[in-house]
């Protein structure tokens, strides 16, 4: 089966391309002011229209839920939302009753406890996204170039399709499906050149790199 693959923390059209020529399954724009991923309401609606028909279209949000939240999925119309924070599995649930769109729940990974009774959330998202923990005293919740210990999910059975993220790049990012066998991946940092700048030659060879893998 192929790789699934989303570039994540999209700001500018040139990104967005790189990332659409390059066969990117899901484009992510951020929705957290603190990121220096962040794309404001106006710009990420461009984004979504621009990448709509072409690769699905996710929005990041963190700790956000209620009116702020309502209003920007109502108008970007996002084929998927990702809840990258603190979010209960009942707020998990919610947010797929309301939106009636699919649900990414991040989950923060450090070590094996923080594996411990994951099928209560898989059991509300449809897709779960395992992450590196944000480094202590860290204003937002990915995107830090980080990884944890792949080995973690080796042989591990979900029940669902899920994303491994967390600190992958071009290098590294076969090794990183050798271990886990991920169905789905995430990156962002990793196909930058600086903080919230993607490389479109980056960008292009973790797909190609991921795709022969």
């Amino acid at each position: 089966m192929t790789t699934k693959i989303k570039i994540c923390g999209l700001t500018t059209t040139n990104a967005l391309d790189a990332a659409l020529d390059a066969g990117a399954d899901f484009v992510g724009f951020v929705m957290v002011k603190a990121s220096p991923r962040y794309a404001a309401p106006s710009l990420a609606k461009r984004l979504v229209n621009r990448a709509r028909g072409r690769a699905r279209t996710v929005l990041l949000f963190a700790d956000m839920v209620g009116r702020e939240m309502d209003v920007l999925v109502h108008d970007l119309e996002p084929d998927l939302i990702q809840l990258h924070g603190r979010e209960t599995p009942l707020e998990v649930r919610n947010a797929r009753a309301d939106y009636e769109i699919p649900v990414i729940k991040a989950v923060g990974v450090s070590g094996a406890d923080d594996l411990v009774g994951l099928e209560v959330m898989e059991a509300a998202a449809d897709y779960l996204l395992l992450d590196a923990k944000a480094p202590k005293g860290a204003t937002y919740s990915g995107g830090h170039g980080v990884a944890f210990d792949w080995t973690l999910l080796a042989e591990r059975a979900f029940r669902h399709p899920w994303f491994l993220a967390g600190g992958l790049n071009p290098d590294n990012v076969a090794e990183a499906l050798r271990i886990t066998g991920a169905p789905m991946l995430d990156v962002s940092s990793g196909v930058e050149s600086a903080p919230g700048v993607k490389d479109a030659s980056r960008i292009a060879a973790f797909i190609r790199n991921a795709r022969r893998s």
